[in-house]
């Protein structure tokens, strides 16, 4: 019987690990975005498809509630008890250890010191047939790939990126020599003694160079950097990105929300519903939502509910600033109401607008929290995501699955994911708007609350096909299947049982 191909996934955030995989594994929990749910479900549907599945990440004990005696008491029974092959491989530096975040200010000391533990230590353990990397964190390990012949994916969540020089990157226990011909330059190198010292490397761009195929978490956002509508995009990786487009080694996987997204049953909501009972569902939580945050309480008041962080510079708070007032004026004879659930820099811009024009009880602006955030998804009519741009978001993924429908801006992912909802309601579910303006946003609140007004047995019918049609369109199991199929089609062979 042929050997099952070993494939090593290394990302620097997860949210939990499949409970074969050690006793630990539940614990390992270092989150900041959709990389985390994404490298989780992808593992957890490789190990219980019987895959040969490996797992890299940094040790970071203080997230993991781990102390150094738990740690050591854990490799030894390990050794002690014979239990086999370890999947989980971490990468130890200090640097690591007492950190109470995945990202702050010493990120790039953060990941040359991860992927030197894994260039010198997992790698030559582990000795995978594929490497599968996760944005520029990891952007070295394509490169070390390469130099070994191993294929390699690497995967782009976002385009943030980091410039390093060789020499700095050895001062980490990197040994460059051994792969720096993989690696991308700000100029063209002529040896490696001549770029050691002053010719920087983008992690992102070298990650992308080296990789056998790299995949976006949307299809539109990769024709969108391919095709230059983004300025913000460095031009070394929109080169780069499009040099392995146009060789066909580049492709758009959506990412997927936590399982944990279900209204049937999520304990952060005061009443759990399915598609049967959606209407019913959504009115209790409404009433408890208006309650907890000072709005209201009205049954029949529509609510557009703000979940994203209140960033200008990519989710377009300021869109919504601009006719927040004219928008609550304008519907006041049915008591539209806003619930912005979010941090942010932009906040204290809502809250002064609220209190110059006497908003209060219409308009609600409180600070993210988890539970809140999902009741907000269940109490709410309408979600508001009018970003700039979107390399694949979740919030427009997760509402649906509430009953919740989205009014969002036509980019990235969202184009992906968002349909305009049809005029008899049997196609589409939510609101999407072209142009990136104020205008375009009160285009798509106009669209959506004149959905709102009709027959609440119409809007029953509507909302509960598209609850249906998310579970089974935005989850887990459908992301990971598309990986599975990227790794089987640069193998050549099935990765499973």
């Amino acid at each position: 019987m042929p050997k099952k191909p070993t494939i090593l996934v290394v990302t620097p955030e997860i949210t939990y690990l499949p409970e074969g995989m050690g006793n630990m594994a539940q614990r390992m929990s270092a989150k900041a975005g959709g990389m985390a749910d994404v490298s989780a479900s992808l593992v957890s549907e490789l190990y219980d498809q019987g895959a040969d599945i490996h797992v890299a990440l940094p040790n970071y004990r203080r997230m993991f509630h781990m102390d150094v005696q738990e740690m050591f008491d854990r490799e030894y029974e390990r050794v002690k008890e014979n239990l086999g092959i370890e999947r989980i491989h971490l990468a130890e530096d200090r640097i690591f250890y007492h950190r109470d975040e995945v990202y702050a200010d010493e990120n790039l000391q953060v990941a040359l010191a991860f992927q030197r533990e894994v260039i010198n230590h997992i790698i030559p353990l582990v000795r995978p047939d594929l490497i599968h990397c996760n944005d520029w964190m990891t952007g070295l390990i394509p490169a070390v790939a390469r130099r070994f012949d191993i294929p390699c994916l690497m995967t782009l969540h976002n385009i943030h990126t980091q410039k390093v020089s060789m020499a700095e990157m050895e001062d980490r226990g990197v040994d460059t020599a051994v792969f720096w011909e993989y690696l991308y330059f700000e100029r063209q190198p002529h040896s490696y003694e001549e770029s050691r010292l002053n010719n920087g490397t983008d992690l992102l761009a070298s990650g992308i160079f080296a990789a056998d195929h790299v995949n976006t978490v949307s299809q539109t956002f990769l024709h969108e950097v391919v095709e230059g509508r983004h300025d913000f995009v460095p031009e070394a990786i929109k080169k780069e990105l499009a040099n392995k487009n146009w060789a066909g080694c580049a492709s758009g996987i959506l990412n997927a929300p936590d399982v944990s997204y279900d209204p049937a049953k999520d304990s952060a909501i005061d009443v759990q519903y399915d598609d049967t009972n959606v209407m019913k569902g959504k009115a209790a939580n409404k009433k408890k939502l208006q309650e907890t945050i000072g709005l209201n309480v009205n049954p029949d008041a529509p609510i557009l509910f703000w979940p994203s962080r209140l960033d200008p510079m990519q989710k377009g708070c300021q869109l919504l600033a601009d006719i927040i007032y004219q928008v609550v004026a304008d519907y006041s004879d049915i008591d539209l109401q806003v619930a912005i659930i979010a941090n942010g820099s932009f906040q204290v811009h809502f809250q002064n607008i609220v209190n110059l024009h006497g908003l209060q009880g219409r308009v609600s602006i409180v600070d993210f929290n988890e539970r809140l955030s999902r009741l907000g998804y269940a109490g709410s009519d309408f979600m508001l995501m009018p970003s700039r741009f979107e390399p694949c978001g979740l919030p427009q993924m997760v509402s649906p699955k509430y009953g919740t429908l989205s009014i969002a801006h036509d980019t990235g992912g969202i184009h992906d994911t968002v349909e305009h909802l049809n005029h008899d309601g049997k196609f589409g579910n939510g609101f999407r708007f072209e142009d990136y303006s104020p205008e375009g946003l009160r285009w798509g609140i106009d669209e959506a609350i004149r959905f709102y007004k009709w027959a609440d047995f119409d809007k029953e019918r509507v909302l509960s096909r598209i609850m249906k049609e998310s579970a089974e369109r935005f989850n887990h199991k459908t992301t990971a299947s598309a990986y599975i199929e990227r790794y089987e089609t640069m193998l050549g062979c099935k990765v499973g049982s």
